[in-house]
């Protein structure tokens, strides 16, 4: 079973990527404000409001920040803090993670998960967990 899930995920662009066969997805490997140093991802993981996410992404040709579910499928319950294949993605802080989803009836917050845990939440879109933010992984349809 192992190998089985090493070959989900296949690292491309020279180490700064990650696309889910499973899912079709190409991934960001690190946290935004990190970057992949041959073998983790290194630096100051960047912490966003909600709009700030959103904006960033949009900055970023071709990325975009990912919906609950899509965000929900690199969740590994077999791993813990953080709850997540860590050979492809190295470094994963234990912050809280924004996606693009509002929550339904008060789109003053957003849905975010917990790669410490494996759950998810929802935020404020001011706030986050701290007064600086949450993180950001961003994500792109395979090519």
């Amino acid at each position: 079973q192992p190998a089985q899930a090493q070959r989900r995920f296949t690292i491309v662009a020279g180490g700064h990527e990650v696309t889910d066969t499973r899912t079709g997805l190409t991934w960001r490997r690190c946290a935004e404000g990190q970057t992949f140093d041959g073998s983790t991802c290194a630096g100051t993981v960047l912490l966003f409001t909600h709009d700030a996410a959103l904006a960033h992404a949009r900055d970023q040709a071709g990325w975009r920040l990912p919906n609950v579910k899509e965000l929900q499928t690199l969740i590994d319950r077999s791993q813990t803090a953080p709850s997540i294949d860590t050979s492809a993605f190295p470094g994963t802080p234990l912050n809280w993670f924004w996606t693009s989803t509002p929550v339904v009836g008060n789109e003053s917050y957003a849905w975010v998960v917990v790669f410490r845990s494996g759950g998810g939440v929802y935020l404020n879109r001011r706030d986050g967990v701290t007064p600086d933010g949450s993180s950001v992984r961003l994500v792109r349809a395979s090519q």
